[in-house]
């Protein structure tokens, strides 16, 4: 170690986890001192790294961690999350202090920190070069987009932060080059002569949101991607885009009306959980994504509603599908995606096929969609098992066991492979 440049030497400690062990292993040699002092580019504070800080007392946390960050010249990333049920407070001095040593180096922070007084987070990063922020349990308001802009910032991350739907719209206006938001828990209050809950963005190209309820959310981004979200219920859900999105992923998520228009044209991926709609709904919102190759459908919920369409109906939308991945659920004895039908996929090399409760019809449903793959390659089981306790249970993953082996003996070409929970 003693033969390695101060530069590796450097690097190294920026790898470490905790800001703590950085300092710590500053104290090997000079060397290393010299390293943390002029090449450490990235440090860490995070709450789990002291299980004894509450004794350690909030003000001596800050002059730690403002005494390590002066010791520090070209900082790059500074992550400070401190996670607490109680009411921590750090000074809001401290906290401008940190980001105005670093304003010269620093592109990456990551904060999470309750300060007093509030600290108007967003005027002290305007004077920063940050390219990604991250901003958690924190009120915004007034933004003021003329004055505070963060013009190189690409990503930004929201997490449990409260502010107006008007500023959420000027902050993303502040941000001329942003292309990824993530949205988490967001605490988001409307005037009351809004009915829509609306976002317009030009330049965003990755949007995350997760926990959000609205009756009607409007999604105005032209040059978006890649959208997923998460845990979110809502009554109504339109994207208005010029039909860039290439990954749609939803997970938990209930919409009765989804509209996409026609961004669903350019899909490439799509991964669907824990998703509820009408089956009608549905099928208009996937059934125009012609170049699909990836597709997911997992624990779906649809409601027919009296216009139940087939589901070779459905599959035939997607020509080019490659990979396919499905779950196993009964509905009056009929398979939701199709135990029955002719559609054949003759492109499908991947299948994934589960459930979350098996049954004795489950191989029977896995050997009528292998019928239909001719080119596949690989097949992927995958399942929820608990610890059989009734003699039933027992025989029912034993049948289960022997059918999948007398059915691969079928496809020889096939690999197989068994992922269980």
């Amino acid at each position: 170690m003693e033969n390695l440049p101060v530069e590796i030497v450097g690097n190294i400690l920026s790898r470490v986890s905790a800001a703590r062990d950085v300092v710590i292993a500053s104290t090997t040699c000079k060397k290393w001192r010299e390293a943390c002092r002029t090449h450490v580019h990235t440090l860490v504070f995070h709450s789990y790294n002291w299980s004894g800080y509450h004794e350690l007392g909030t003000s001596n946390l800050e002059n730690l961690i403002t005494r390590t960050i002066f010791q520090t010249t070209c900082l790059h990333t500074l992550s400070i999350i401190i996670e607490s049920d109680e009411a921590d407070e750090f000074s809001a001095a401290s906290v401008f202090a940190w980001l105005m040593y670093t304003r010269k180096s620093l592109r990456v922070l990551y904060c999470n920190v309750k300060t007093s007084p509030n600290i108007d987070i967003l005027k002290e990063c305007s004077h920063l070069k940050l390219e990604v922020l991250a901003l958690a349990h924190l009120s915004i308001s007034g933004v003021q987009y003329r004055y505070q802009k963060i013009p190189y910032l690409i990503s930004l991350s929201l997490k449990n932060v409260s502010i107006s739907a008007l500023d959420l719209n000027l902050l993303l206006i502040a941000c001329p080059n942003l292309e990824a938001l993530n949205l988490v828990s967001p605490v988001i209050a409307m005037s009351e002569s809004q009915i829509i809950m609306q976002l317009k963005t030009f330049t965003l190209k990755y949007i995350y949101v997760e926990a959000i309820g609205f009756d009607k959310f409007r999604l105005e981004a032209d040059s978006l991607e890649v959208l997923t979200l998460k845990n979110c219920t809502l009554e109504l859900f339109e994207l208005v885009g010029q039909g860039s999105l290439r990954i749609l992923k939803m997970d938990d998520v209930s919409i009765v009306h989804p509209d996409f228009g026609e961004n669903t044209l350019n899909l490439e991926d799509v991964d669907i959980s824990n998703f509820t709609s009408t089956w009608l709904m549905f099928y208009k919102m996937i059934s125009k994504s012609s170049k699909l190759t990836r597709l997911r459908l997992w624990d779906i919920e649809l409601d027919d509603e009296g216009d139940y369409l087939d589901s070779d109906s459905m599959f035939d939308c997607f020509p080019q599908l490659t990979n396919l991945s499905m779950d196993y659920s009964l509905v009056d004895d009929v398979c939701c995606y199709g135990l029955y039908g002719s559609y054949q996929f003759d492109n499908v090399v991947t299948l994934e096929l589960g459930w979350t409760g098996i049954d004795d019809m489950f191989t029977d449903w896995v050997a009528g969609v292998l019928a239909r793959c001719p080119h596949l390659r690989k097949l992927v089981i995958c399942g929820f098992i608990s610890n059989p306790k009734t003699q039933d249970e027992c025989r029912t993953l034993a049948v289960f066991s022997s059918d999948i082996v007398r059915l691969m003996r079928k496809y020889v070409n096939v690999d197989i492979e068994f992922k269980y929970q």
